[in-house]
């Protein structure tokens, strides 16, 4: 299989306007597709400002040789039909991407490869219908692609065994740090470890054992500062003195028990979303959500340029 020249993006929201500076930020020729008049109105516009804070950041030297990449079409075939890979970041329902990966699979190239954003529905859901469903996978990055490198790729049952290794090594010479999930399983690896966190972090809230604010908290200024260079396994095996297995031993009990505490998981509540609601508008109300997202994006680029500069 031959490198990735051309890109076609199908879905132009947050998610794909990012994998559309991802892939020419990597040099490669950027078609966008949206099915919305609107988007495709303003997302040339919405690339160029991301990439000059970007560029502001130390993150990218020029704006304008990576815009002159990138460019709109008015029709989904004419993004597709000469692609090397197409990225759908449709909204994530199965019915809607089942219908754009049918219209993706009859116009393009039989030896093109398709990755789909869900982030946690399994190819096997969509694409079963497609002629070419042996080019399709999932390629599940994270909000924002173009600042937070990590990609899953997971393919369905019937991909093709070469497109994985082969845009695994394209997702890593465009910058991005690509893993394999070797089999289905809903919510993939990301979020199953985030779902995992998240549930645990709203029983705490439920129970009255800390507030939204000190959960978060312990995120951002306790395991948040580890895990932003270093993975779970990899804490863990330098917290104790004989590593992993050592810390296994002397730990393993407590994790085991509290796992047992949480044997009959709860859905989120109705009560328990509006508590959580009220607490986090009493710190941040929905008119400034837009503003902080940017403060968000600038200094997810400040700890990009500062994980480059010293190469973790």
């Amino acid at each position: 299989m031959e490198a990735i020249r051309k890109v076609a993006i199908v879905g132009a929201g947050l998610v794909g306007r990012g994998w559309a500076i991802v892939f020419a930020r990597a040099g490669h020729d950027v078609v966008i597709y949206d099915g919305s008049a609107e988007i495709r109105a303003t997302v040339i516009d919405r690339v160029g400002a991301s990439l000059e804070d970007m560029r502001e950041a130390g993150l990218v030297d020029a704006v304008e040789p990576i815009m002159r990449r990138v460019s709109v079409v008015d029709t989904l075939e004419a993004a597709v039909a000469g692609a090397d890979y197409v990225q759908e970041s449709v909204l994530e329902r199965s019915d809607v991407k089942r219908a754009v990966c049918l219209e993706i699979d009859r116009v393009m190239r039989p030896d093109a490869v398709v990755g789909s954003s869900s982030s946690g529905i399994p190819a096997s859901a969509f694409t079963q219908e497609c002629a070419n469903r042996a080019r399709f996978l999932v390629v599940h990055p994270v909000n924002p692609p173009h600042l937070i490198p990590l990609v899953e790729l997971v393919p369905a049952p019937w991909t093709d065994a070469e497109v994985v290794p082969w845009l695994r090594a394209q997702m890593e010479q465009a910058g991005q740090a690509a893993i394999v999930v070797r089999k289905e399983v809903d919510g993939f690896v990301l979020n199953r470890l985030q779902g995992a966190l998240l549930n645990e972090a709203w029983a705490l809230l439920e129970e009255g054992v800390a507030s939204a604010a000190d959960i978060d908290l312990t995120v951002s200024h306790g395991l948040g500062y580890r895990w932003s260079f270093m993975g779970p396994f990899e804490t863990i095996d330098l917290n104790a003195p004989g590593g992993i297995a050592d810390y296994a031993r002397r730990l393993g009990p407590l994790y085991h028990s509290i796992a047992l505490a949480r044997r009959d998981p709860a859905p989120w509540s109705e009560a328990l979303i509006a508590k959580a609601e009220a607490e986090r508008r009493e710190k941040l109300s929905a008119s400034h959500l837009g503003e902080r997202s940017t403060w968000r994006d600038r200094n997810l680029m400040a700890l990009a340029a500062h994980k480059r500069r010293t190469g973790t």
